[in-house]
This record gives C-alpha cells, structure tokens and sequence, in this order.
C-alpha cells in the first residue's frame, strides 16, 4: 500500500534537526582538546592531523579502537551518563600507551534508537574529558540515529584512537628479561571489564541501581559501579621517556592470565606475589559469586588497571616515578624463566571467599 501522508525521515524516527543541534552543542567541547598537530572543528567530512607539528619526526602510527561493553546497561539503566564517555578515551588510550605511543587524536562514535540531545551531549561531555586527560584532540565523530536497531533510550558507543611513537622505539615487550620487575599501577575499580558478570552478580543479590553499594554504602550502586576507568597516559609516558620500561600491559578483559603473556618473550612467565588485599569492590563480587582466585585473575583487574616491567635495577627509580606522577604503584612480582604464563602465588590464600 501507498501513504496518503507525505513521509519523511523524522517519521521514520530519525530527526536530522537533533543531529545538528547536538554537533553545535558539542563542538566547544571539541575546541578544549585542541592540542599542537590538531585542528578540531566538527561538521566537516574529515579532520586532519599534522604529526610533524605535534613534534615528531619520524613517526609510526599506532591505531586502537574499543568500546564500554555491558556497563553501558548500567549508564542507560540508571540515567547516570557523565562517566562512559571517559571510560571510552580509557579503553583506547590505555592500549596505546602500551605501544610506547603517545595518544594523538581520538573519534568516537555513538548509535542511539532515538536521539536524546542532553544524554547523548553528557556522554559525550565525558569524551571530552577523557581526551583532556590523555591529551589527545578530539577531532570527529559520528551520531547514528537507528530507530528499530535500539529501543529509543538505549544507546552504543565504539572509540577510535590514533598515537605516534618515534621509529624505533616502539614498545614490543621484546626487551622483557628474567628476573625483572613487575610493578602494578592501580585501578579505581572494575575498569570497564567484567561487567556483564557483574550484572548477574547485582541480579542474584536482588539489589537495584539506587541502592547504597554494598562495597560503598556512600554511593547508590550506580555510581559506585559506574567510577570510570582510570587512564594512566601521563604517567606511562613519562616512565617510558625516562627510560625505565621494558614492558607494559593494559589489564582488560582476561585480567592477569590473559593480558600479561602477550608482552612476554617466548620462554618467560610471570610469578604475581599475591600480597594484597582485593579492593572492596572485588572482594563483594568474589564473595557474592563464590569466584575462584584464578577465575577472579582472568577476569577482573583486582586491583591493577596497568602493568609495568621494568629492569630491577631500575624498580626503585620507577616506584618513586610514579609516586611523583599521582599513581598508587606496587611491586607486585617478577619475571621469572622457570615458569610458564602467570602464576598467582597466594591468591587462594589472600582471595579466598
């Protein structure tokens, strides 16, 4: 059958007119991560970078892209948008810090059933921020407007990050040698990992987003769950330039066990001193789940969003780097030749339930 109406794209559930009142309403945004190379003005089809002007000379690129995953569910759910946006930047940055590279520039992307200017402004809001705080531009982005893909309130985010890093000093793991270091930087809570584990866990306590957190009574569960992740560019960076990392690896889905062995050198594994507490949140999700350690080591960070390896005559250097860089860091172990993957000696002892 034919329409009597005349259609038009809004009547499909697409308003052309709310895309561009939110580019508006984001571009200032945009304008306060500028930094040197870049030239963020939205609205174009593209947006250029001059890595040259942001002082490389001879450069290599290094892309990243990620998502929040689930947690989002919680951000929709809950009406909290301001943080997802930072765990966004998080989620890219992180990995190519890990590189040796520097964050250069960043977009992102956001699919929605039905635009809400102001969520979709917050959200975006915190990938501002988070750009600020690893110092990367951001320079674009895309608005998809997907009625009858997501329910009207439900939105998707996916983030695109490009670094440099000087020919040559590229961080490969490749100088990783027995019996170095292992020191762990902290994370402020789960990251943006585990979490549909973490929504099964809140469902079989029958707890709802506005209840007091059990780990944190002086938050609603929301909040305390949606902490964004922590972004450790500044301080990686500077470690790298002082010239005390062989190695760094971001502790993301598949914790300790799946992330350290990809910067390893065949024949070397990793000994964890399990000498520390879990962080509150942790130990809730542990003992409301009845988690093993070792399921708990391949899925959460428990404690250590990034880890570095450094020469053991260098730890001291670098504990007192990172202390002066604001991180909470810890030496939690070694590389060791006599073992194979990661070994987490005593987390059944210190973890346990």
């Amino acid at each position: 059958m034919t329409s009597n109406k005349s259609q038009t794209y809004r009547d499909a559930g697409v308003d052309i007119e709310a895309g561009n009142a939110l580019v508006e309403r984001i571009k200032p945004l945009a304008r306060a991560t500028a930094r040197t190379g870049s030239a963020p003005a939205l609205g174009g089809f593209g947006a250029f970078f001059d890595p040259r002007a942001a002082g490389f000379a001879d450069p290599q690129l290094v892309a990243a892209t990620d998502g929040v995953g689930t947690k989002l569910k919680i951000a929709i759910e809950s009406g909290i948008h301001e943080t997802v946006g930072i765990d966004l930047v998080a989620m890219c940055v992180n990995d190519l810090v890990v590189q040796g590279a520097e964050p250069l520039f960043f977009l992102d992307y956001f699919a929605t059933g039905a635009l809400d200017i102001e969520a979709a402004a917050t959200v975006i809001a915190g990938i501002a921020e988070g750009c600020k705080q690893a110092g990367c531009a951001l320079i674009g982005g895309e608005t998809a407007e997907m009625p009858g893909m997501y329910a009207a309130k439900d939105y998707d985010l996916a983030g695109f990050a490009v670094g440099a890093v000087e020919r040559g000093q590229e961080l490969t793991g490749a100088a990783i040698s027995d019996d170095d270091v292992i020191i762990g930087l902290a994370s402020s809570g789960f990251h943006s990992n585990g979490y549909s584990l973490v929504r099964r866990l809140v469902d079989l306590a029958g707890l709802d987003w506005q209840d007091p957190a059990p780990f944190d009574p002086s938050r609603s569960l929301a909040q305390a769950l949606l902490e964004p992740t922590k972004i450790y560019v500044r301080s990686c960076l500077a470690a790298i330039r002082a010239g005390l990392v062989h190695g760094l690896a971001h502790i993301t889905g598949g914790g300790f066990s799946e992330n350290i062995p990809r910067i390893l050198p065949s024949g070397l594994g990793a000994g964890i001193d399990v000498d520390w507490p879990l962080p509150p949140c942790f130990a809730w999700a542990g003992a409301q789940g009845n988690i093993a350690p070792e399921e708990m080591a391949r899925t959460f960070n428990c404690g250590f969003g990034m880890i570095v390896i450094v020469p053991r005559d260098k730890a001291d250097e670098a504990m007192d780097l990172f202390a002066a860089q604001g991180e909470e860091a810890r030496i939690i172990g070694h590389v060791d030749a006599a073992i194979s993957g990661v070994v987490m000696n005593g987390a059944e002892e210190k973890w346990k339930s």
